[in-house]
């Protein structure tokens, strides 16, 4: 199955770059991914519509204007169900795989025991994805061909910042469902995490609350979503490498249930270009400062 669903990604995933890179800033949705090959589909005990629960829906195209700011845009075409590049690259679960992992892999973290490791093993409410238990092979080829360029080409779009400017900024745009818990509490509409200080400068955080909150926006920061892999990996302050996550609350642009745009796209699109502005801003004034000048 997977020789032929990881052939289906044509490409696996997109860089949309501006025609003249001109800020720090790198933003990355790698959960907007949307192409279900057929043979993933046929291995799952989900349709295709349920698979897509955990998708990041539509976020790329909230954000697909920044480009015109200067700033590329990467995002993926797999989709979270297929793999997740948000986690390390073997952070797997024995009990999905028919064979034996490699002893590097990690297959003991809270997210492989929430059924959400590097491939994942439920969507949605905790539905499981697989009939059956997958070849070892399947996810280390997964790894391979997917998961291993992403992360290589992300690392080069950060790089590439870097030495341009002596700084990077990454965002790394997400979406979450509207309600969460037992008690189906609503959530905040816009979650920013930056690791609790340790991915980014406080600086680009505050610019990112002040702004949504000036839109009227309800913004809670690291709670419940703190950054994962990406935010964490790639956020080096002291480097002068910022890495911050965006989580969106689907309810302000698609109706969760049918998985389509709403009528408040446009207007949550523009308040992220706002958004997006504002850090630029913040990051020519750092650097025309001096304030973060690069080590």
């Amino acid at each position: 199955m997977t020789a032929l669903a990881v052939n289906d990604f044509d490409p696996p995933f997109e860089i949309v770059e501006p025609s003249d890179v001109a800020t720090p800033l790198v933003f990355n949705s790698p959960h907007s991914g949307r192409t279900y090959p057929k043979a993933f589909v046929e291995a799952s005990r989900l349709d295709a519509m349920t698979l897509r629960r955990s998708e990041d829906s539509f976020v790329d195209e909230l954000v697909a204007p920044v480009v015109a700011l200067g700033a590329p845009l990467m995002k993926a075409h797999f989709p979270r169900a297929f793999l997740d590049v948000n986690r390390e690259p073997y952070e797997l679960d024995p009990r999905m795989f028919e064979g034996r992992l490699p002893s590097f892999a990690n297959t003991r973290s809270m997210r492989v025991a929430g059924g959400l490791g590097t491939i994942a093993r439920v969507v949605g409410d905790s539905q499981e994805i697989y009939a059956r238990r997958l070849p070892v092979e399947d996810a280390l080829l997964r790894i391979e061909l997917l998961y291993k360029p992403y992360h290589r080409a992300l690392q080069r779009l950060i790089q590439r910042a870097h030495r341009r400017f002596g700084m990077a900024v990454l965002v790394d745009c997400h979406s979450m469902p509207s309600c969460h818990g037992r008690d189906d509490q609503p959530k905040a509409d816009f979650v920013i995490g930056d690791r609790y200080g340790t991915s980014a400068s406080a600086l680009f955080a505050d610019v990112v609350d002040h702004v949504l909150r000036s839109r009227g926006y309800v913004v809670t920061r690291n709670k419940p979503y703190a950054g994962g892999f990406i935010t964490e990996h790639y956020g080096n302050p002291a480097a002068n490498c910022h890495a911050l996550q965006i989580e969106i609350n689907r309810s302000l642009y698609m109706d969760e249930r049918k998985l389509e745009r709403s009528r408040g796209f446009e207007s949550v699109a523009a308040d992220l270009m706002i958004t997006a502005q504002a850090l630029r801003d913040e990051a020519d004034a750092l650097l025309l400062g001096g304030r973060l000048a690069a080590e």
